[in-house]
Parts: C-alpha cells; sequence; structure tokens
C-alpha cells in the first residue's frame, strides 16, 4: 500500500490548482477504503470518512478536513478512467513481483450495463471488460452505448492490453473475422463462441461434431474430456470434443488463424430428468483438449465476476447518473473485489458480501493489522501438459 500510495502522488491532476482544496489521492483512498467497507454511496462515503478520518490520516493528508459527497462525485467524474485503471494495474504489478512464468492465462471478453446510470430517455453506461481469469483482475475496459457496439468496442479494448502468448475468450456477440483477426496480429490465440449470428458456419460446425462417427473417433484420439460435477442440486456432466481436422470447412479461409473447432456438450439431470446444451466453438489452438476445455469452462469467470459486482456492490441500484464518475466506481469495485478474493477474513470461505460486512464492522483493524493475502497461481509443468496449482507465497499488509 505504501508503494501503491507513493505512486499516486505522481497523477496528474487536470483540475484548476488554485480551486483544489482536496487532494485527487485523498479522494481516490477515501473512496476505495469505504467500498471496501461495504459502502455503496457518496453520502455514505463521506460519512464514513467523517468517522473514520483520524485513521485515514494514517495514509493521506486531508488538508481541508473531509471532502463532502458532491465533491467525491464531482472529482470522480473528472478523474481519466485510464488512470485509476493504470492505478489499479500497478496494485497487480506489485503482487505478482517475483512470481515466476505463470501458465497461459486467460483473458475473458463480456460487456455489461449499469442498469441505473441513465437519464430519462438516455443511455445507461454498457462497459465491455477483459478479465483474467487466474488473476482475478481486469485488465481494462471499454465504454459502449448500445450492446451492438460491443462489436466495435472489442477491437478498441484488445489494442490497449498485452494478450501475447495468452488465450481470448468472447461470446459469440464478438465472433467476428475482424476481431479474430486483431488477437491473431496481437498475437494472442482465441477460442470463440459460436450462434446463430453465424448461422452458416454454426451449422457446418454442430453437424460435423455432432456425428456419432465423428465423436468416437475423437474420444479414441484423445481429444476428449469428460468432467461431472455437483451443484444446485443437479448433476452436471460436460463432454468436450475439439479437432484440427478442417480442411473441408468452407470458411476457414475467412478466420486469420483458425486451426480447430470444439464442442462441449452440457448434460443436467435433475429429479430424474435430463437436459442436453450444446455449445460450439472456432479457435487458433493447436489440439490441445485440456486448454480448450479449460478456455471454454473459464470463460464464466468474467460473468460471476458481472454477477459479484451486482450482489456484492449493487452496482445496478447505484443511480450515479454522471458517466464518468459511474465507470470510475466500476473500476474500483473490480479492484476491490480482487482485493476480496485474496484476502482471508475472520474465517475459511466467507463470501464477498460477508467479507465487506466484516470489513465494514472495524475497517481499521483491517487495513492497519496483518490481515493476510493469499495468492494461487498456475503453472505448467515443463513435460507434458499437466497442470498444478502452486501457493506463490503470501505477503502481510503492516
Amino acid at each position: 500500500m505504501d508503494e501503491l500510495l507513493e505512486w499516486m502522488d505522481y497523477i496528474e491532476d487536470k483540475r484548476q490548482q488554485t480551486k483544489v482544496r482536496h487532494k485527487l489521492k485523498d479522494i481516490i483512498v477515501i473512496v476505495l477504503f469505504a467500498t471496501l467497507a461495504n459502502v455503496d454511496d457518496w453520502v455514505e462515503m463521506e460519512y464514513f470518512a467523517h468517522y473514520h478520518e483520524a485513521y485515514l490520516k494514517k495514509y493521506i493528508e486531508l488538508k481541508n478536513g473531509i471532502p463532502s459527497h458532491d465533491t467525491l462525485c464531482r472529482v470522480f467524474g473528472m478523474l481519466s478512467p485510464e488512470i485509476l485503471q493504470q492505478l489499479y494495474g500497478k496494485w497487480q504489478e506489485l503482487l505478482n513481483q517475483n512470481e515466476g512464468e505463470v501458465l497461459r492465462k486467460l483473458i475473458c471478453i463480456d460487456g455489461k450495463t449499469m442498469r441505473s446510470n441513465k437519464r430519462k430517455e438516455g443511455k445507461p453506461n454498457h462497459i465491455i471488460t477483459a478479465w483474467s481469469k487466474e488473476d482475478g483482475f481486469s485488465l481494462g475496459q471499454k465504454v459502449v452505448n448500445t450492446k451492438s457496439n460491443e462489436i466495435t468496442a472489442i477491437p478498441e479494448l484488445l489494442e490497449k492490453i498485452r494478450i501475447k502468448g495468452q488465450v481470448v475468450t468472447i461470446d459469440a456477440m464478438g465472433t467476428q473475422t475482424a476481431i479474430a483477426e486483431k488477437i491473431r496480429l496481437k498475437r494472442g490465440d482465441y477460442v470463440l463462441a459460436l450462434k446463430e449470428n453465424q448461422r452458416t458456419l454454426h451449422e457446418d460446425v454442430s453437424l460435423y461434431l455432432n456425428d456419432a462417427e465423428i465423436k468416437e473417433e475423437l474420444r479414441k484420439k484423445g481429444k476428449y474430456k469428460k468432467t461431472i460435477e455437483k451443484a444446485h442440486s443437479q448433476l452436471e456432466i460436460r463432454e468436450y470434443y475439439q479437432t484440427k481436422e478442417i480442411g473441408w470447412l468452407p470458411q476457414k479461409k475467412d478466420w486469420k488463424g483458425l486451426k480447430s473447432i470444439g464442442m462441449e456438450e452440457k448434460t443436467i439431470r435433475k429429479d430424474g430428468q435430463e437436459k442436453k446444451e450444446f455449445r460450439y466453438y472456432i479457435s487458433s489452438l493447436n489440439e490441445d483438449i485440456e486448454l480448450f476445455s479449460r478456455a471454454v469452462r473459464g470463460h464464466w469467470s468474467v460473468e460471476s465476476m458481472h454477477w459479484q459486482l451486482d450482489v456484492t456492490f449493487k452496482e445496478d441500484a447505484n443511480t450515479t447518473l454522471d458517466k464518468q464518475a459511474a465507470e470510475n466506481l466500476n473500476i474500483i469495485r473490480k479492484w476491490c473485489l480482487s482485493i476480496l478474493k485474496m484476502v482471508e477474513i475472520f474465517r475459511p470461505n466467507l463470501s464477498m458480501k460477508k467479507k465487506r460486512f466484516v470489513i465494514s464492522m472495524n475497517p481499521a483493524e483491517f487495513f492497519g493489522t496483518g490481515i493476510k493475502f493469499l495468492k494461487t497461481r498456475y503453472f505448467e509443468k515443463e513435460e507434458g501438459k499437466q497442470f498444478m496449482r502452486m501457493s506463490c507465497g503470501s505477503f502481510w499488509r503492516s
């Protein structure tokens, strides 16, 4: 935290300095700490800062006292989201020092609408996020006006982040030739979902992979994986198929770097009934059923993050109307979510929501005493394609 606070001193403050009463660093720290401590709106943030003023002064100056809730909101409306995202990135960079070489990461891209952020006939913010599954961390984001604009916003987001050597997963909205080309030009790999927006390609892939003889052949060749999970009082069986035999595919030349196609066959059994779901994918990956299945299953992490923003941080209930302030709050929430995932508070396996509640009862104890941050990373063995989870150490907040 000390290193991060020092880095904040170099942030460019574009406000008229003769009129500035509260440092930009002070305002960012108040909002960050308050959000971690179960505070969800600007007025409560002001109250939080007043109640914990003596403690906050250990980190920030507060030369002119506590800023009002209007000041907090106004300054967040002026603060560049790129600057705040850089701060968030600096935090993650500090945590990841000396971790060694990490297994290829999944970068999951998806969008979420901030439903309460609109005026009358206006449009709410729709934010596309690039989420690192292994880190539980947002690599970057891009605001668009409507869901249909994801197609143009995703390449702009990809331009801002580093994807070299990593695997990008996107739902069917982002399955576009220009997006696949952008990923390959930046030396990343892709696993893109297929639906009716690519009707002919979807139909060709589904017919091929549902052929009984093809499926049996893939099983024999080891291009198949099966998992069984019990969740929500139901049994979920997932079967993954992948093949590089795509010379027959007419659209192959249209997709830069296309090397394989794949399928997830999901069987849900509950109360004596069975339901099947099929999902189809195109990919620049070579045949590697472990990596392919991890990418398909791992895409849920960005959807889980969106769910956490609503359930844990009540994002859809927040009525901040200033678009830039709302986007900056979205970054702060993702930052807090990544912190909450790493900390062990009170007892193991607390939900994110409960962790915020525990912090709210005594924020000074959380920030000021030895709270253990647990970091877990995935490493790849040098031989073969087996994976193992390893603890990469821990550090103590002093």
